[in-house]
């Protein structure tokens, strides 16, 4: 019994993926602003064929057998670093991980010489993250692999995003015509930039908010169509998702911010504030968390919570996409 059922959801599984890959057109993961509503929907239902895998007794099929994954970090990073190389083994790819403090970076190597070495190497894709904002861009005009963005400087977070995206229709069953409140380091956050372009084009109301002097000059200009607002309270009226964004204590060091006790009393989303949302509102974080800072404690780990949730969301959409960018006959970029 239990043989058969376990074979009846793998076909399942499979019959997702044969279906959603029609939907892929891209041979890059860059950022979403260049994504449709479909293409969203494909690497979202495909995530979930993917999760059902991550379910299993043993986690592991061979999709990607014989593709070689290389991840190429020049920021220090644990989380998405690692939730890429579980993705990649998963699907049984090959994977070869670099970081830039011990690769010939250090011995002056430049960007485009390391990532050719990679493709000479064997990597059919590439995940990369950097400091300098659109790094993935120059990369994926000179080699022939695909390229993954794992986040570049201040500009874009894909992955995360759709994993962002991911938990919010797996808890609401839907994203069209919810109140999404991003509140934060708007102007800095690559998390934020993503998150609006995928919120978006899958029919949110975005509202961002944050003290004046981190919200972007050109904001209104940029996303015409996003409510923004320096209360938090006001943001936080009727949400039906809270995004709390990673505050970096350096905008207090540049003069952005008073002081982080200011930014406490004003933005930090805790229990008194959450209130202001529709009930059983989902609060998501990108993470790390500075607990306390950006948001306390009842609140990260509290009932309306799906921060962990995220981190385990990750393996599955990133296990997507490489699915996607390894089998589907993308016709652009």
């Amino acid at each position: 019994m239990r043989m058969r059922e376990v074979s009846r959801r793998a076909a399942e599984s499979q019959a997702i993926l044969s279906t959603e890959t029609k939907e892929w057109h891209h041979r890059h993961v860059l950022d979403l602003d260049d994504f449709s509503r479909g293409e969203i929907e494909a690497v979202l239902d495909t995530a979930r064929a993917m999760k059902e895998v991550l379910g299993r007794e043993i986690k592991r099929v061979p999709t990607l057998r014989g593709k070689t994954v290389v991840t190429a970090f020049y920021e220090p990073s644990t989380r998405t670093r690692v939730s890429f190389e579980l993705a990649a083994k998963n699907l049984s790819a090959d994977v070869a991980s670099i970081s830039a403090q011990a690769s010939s970076v250090e011995k002056g190597e430049s960007l485009l010489d390391t990532v050719r070495t990679f493709q000479a190497l064997g990597a059919d894709i590439l995940v990369l993250r950097h400091w300098q904002s659109g790094a993935p861009y120059f990369v994926a005009q000179h080699v022939e692999a695909s390229i993954i963005s794992a986040g570049d400087g201040s500009h874009a977070h894909p992955t995360q995003a759709l994993l962002d995206l991911f938990t919010i229709r797996e808890r609401m069953g839907s994203i069209e015509g919810l109140r999404v409140a991003i509140i934060g380091d708007i102007a800095y956050s690559r998390v934020a930039r993503s998150n609006v372009w995928g919120l978006m084009a899958m029919g949110a109301q975005v509202v961002l908010c944050g003290p004046s002097t981190l919200l972007p000059s050109d904001i209104e200009k940029a996303y015409p169509d996003v409510i923004v607002e320096t209360s938090s309270e006001a943001a936080l009226e009727g949400a039906d998702v809270v995004m709390a964004l990673r505050l970096q204590r350096e905008r207090q060091e540049a003069g952005l911010l008073p002081s982080l006790r200011e930014y406490i009393r004003l933005y930090q989303l805790n229990s008194e504030r959450l209130a202001r949302a529709r009930p059983g509102a989902l609060v998501l974080h990108p993470g790390p968390m500075n607990e306390g800072l950006e948001i306390s404690p009842e609140v990260a780990h509290g009932p309306q919570s799906a921060i962990e949730e995220q981190v385990t969301n990750g393996v599955a959409v990133r296990m997507a996409l490489l699915y996607l960018l390894a089998r589907g006959g993308h016709a652009e970029d």
